[in-house]
């Protein structure tokens, strides 16, 4: 397990952009060769966002050759509401980069079987050669997706009911009004994370310190999904400083003290123009 401290948010969504930039670029990918990646919604990966459209503008990175998978939508928003997942993406992501729309999949909340669409969701991970990297972020009572506490962390994509704390967080995307607010929502499971080969989780702002503080110094623990990362081959956590400050002074020393060898990973950026 990797923990990334970087100074703030801009810097930790800088690094994560240059980690997913490079990871794709090493990858190589093709017409018969796409990478997968797994992407969340949220606050948290807005800056990190916006660094990969940079790269896309200035000619350093393509998403021509990259599927992608969403981590959830909520159950009976319409499609094109603002608040909806799809929008989320297309308006803070895809529509800005070359990737082809057949390849970025987002779960439907609005499909007639429920069920059906997210087996349907498991099915085309799977034919898609599974996920290269997913890319998380996490709530402050340490949820991934919406993998609420007491999930099961070998779970897969599911219909899943909110819990009150989730739906009083989004509550400011709704005018502040709960009764607007979705009280379910289609996931990701635990396990479907799990199953990707590399797996990077954002976590920024004091408000989530406890969590990041359950993910790596106490066990795995259901009643914090994101703990389960621990047993992952390769997770990388990229927080700033304001998330670390429920950590012991000693797990923060150890893992700055790595630093020079983690942005050995982004330093170079990599670029796909030509010389």
């Amino acid at each position: 397990m990797r923990l990334v401290i970087l100074d703030d948010y801009a810097l930790a969504s800088e690094w994560a952009a240059k980690y997913i930039c490079n990871r794709i670029i090493q990858f190589s990918p093709g017409p018969d060769k796409y990478f997968t990646l797994g992407l969340p919604t949220g606050s948290t990966p807005l800056g990190c966002y916006k660094k990969l459209i940079e790269y896309h503008k200035s000619g350093d990175l393509s998403f021509k050759y990259v599927k992608t998978f969403n981590m959830d939508e909520y159950v009976g928003l319409p499609r094109d509401h603002p608040e909806s997942y799809h929008s989320y993406m297309w308006n803070n992501f895809f529509k800005h980069i070359d990737i082809d729309p057949s390849n970025a999949h987002i779960l439907d909340g609005n499909a007639s079987d429920l069920q059906a669409e997210c087996e349907d969701f498991e099915r085309k991970i799977k034919e898609a050669g599974g996920i290269e990297l997913f890319v998380g972020g996490i709530g402050p009572d340490g949820h991934i997706a919406f993998n609420e506490p007491g999930s099961s962390l070998v779970s897969r994509t599911r219909l899943k009911t909110l819990a009150m704390d989730t739906i009083l967080a989004n509550a400011k995307y709704f005018d502040g009004d709960l009764s607007k607010v979705p009280t379910m929502a289609l996931t990701v499971g635990v396990g479907t994370v799990m199953d990707a080969r590399e797996v990077m989780i954002l976590i920024t702002g004091a408000h989530k310190a406890f969590a990041l503080y359950k993910a790596i110094e106490e066990g795995v623990n259901h009643m914090w999904t994101v703990s389960a990362f621990q047993q992952h081959p390769r997770t990388i956590f990229v927080c700033d400083e304001d998330a670390t400050l429920e950590l012991r002074v000693k797990t923060v020393k150890y893992f700055k003290g790595l630093m020079h060898v983690h942005n050995r990973l982004v330093d170079p950026l990599h670029s796909m123009k030509k010389n």
